[in-house]
């Protein structure tokens, strides 16, 4: 029995669910309990798909939120895209620092971004463009990692999404629209993020503003000021000189 169980007493499971940060840990548990609702009957896909007209004409506002939950009905399908969300979500969070404010910040560009694209492209659900946008910016940034398919096609990380969209195309036939979306909105993210800022000293246009912060850190404005605080008592001894109050 003590095999079977985790660190803690826990079930291997549940320790990987635990060990998720926060964002992507919700977030995956709430792409599962809306297939769970769906395939209970307790709700329809027709539900919560996302339109204009039933969002800010009919003003069922959770739409903007459940079309990036719903996957598809229990299925093979279903596992393979959770398993895709969940790893190069967590991946970027815990990239991203102990504060939620830079990834939730990610996600809120991401998913406002695709919103207005499907204004375009006609897409009800939007998982999976979200879904592609995370692995294109994680691909992006580790080119060097290795990785195959099937044990038959290496490749580095960067061309993750192109092989994706090959699999997609080889399976249903389809170009897949929703993970080219996903590369766009994901390219903008890595451009400012990742090449603008060396080019531009250091500017970081997408950052999150301070505002917003706020939200997800205790107090961010006094952390500064303590550190450059912190960094001036350090020059002013290196230069030889006794601050006042120590006089």
């Amino acid at each position: 029995m003590d095999q079977i169980m985790g660190d803690g007493g826990r079930f291997p499971l549940e320790t990987w669910f635990w060990e998720m940060p926060i964002c992507t840990r919700w977030w995956t548990t709430a792409t599962l309990l809306a297939s769970v609702l769906v395939q209970c009957k307790l709700f329809t896909p027709f539900q919560l798909f996302y339109s204009y007209s039933t969002v800010f004409r009919k003003a069922e506002y959770w739409r903007l939120l459940t079309t990036f939950l719903y996957f598809g009905p229990f299925s093979l399908d279903l596992l393979f895209h959770v398993y895709f969300l969940q790893r190069y979500s967590r991946l970027l969070e815990e990239s991203s620092g102990r504060s939620p404010a830079h990834f939730t910040w990610l996600l809120l560009y991401a998913t406002a971004s695709l919103i207005l694209m499907s204004a375009v492209v006609t897409m009800p659900f939007l998982g999976h463009p979200l879904s592609s946008t995370l692995v294109y910016i994680w691909s992006r940034r580790n080119p060097d990692t290795r990785m195959s398919f099937l044990g038959l096609l290496v490749f580095t990380a960067p061309y993750l999404p192109w092989v994706l969209m090959g699999l997609s195309l080889a399976l249903h036939g389809i170009v897949p629209k929703d993970e080219i979306m996903g590369v766009l909105v994901g390219h903008v993210w890595y451009f400012f993020n990742d090449v603008y800022p060396p080019l531009h000293g250091g500017s970081r246009p997408l950052d999150p503003p301070m505002w917003w912060r706020r939200l997800f850190e205790t107090r961010p404005r006094e952390a500064e000021d303590t550190a450059n605080g912190t960094d001036n008592e350090i020059a002013v001894a290196g230069a030889g000189v006794v601050p006042p109050e120590v006089r």
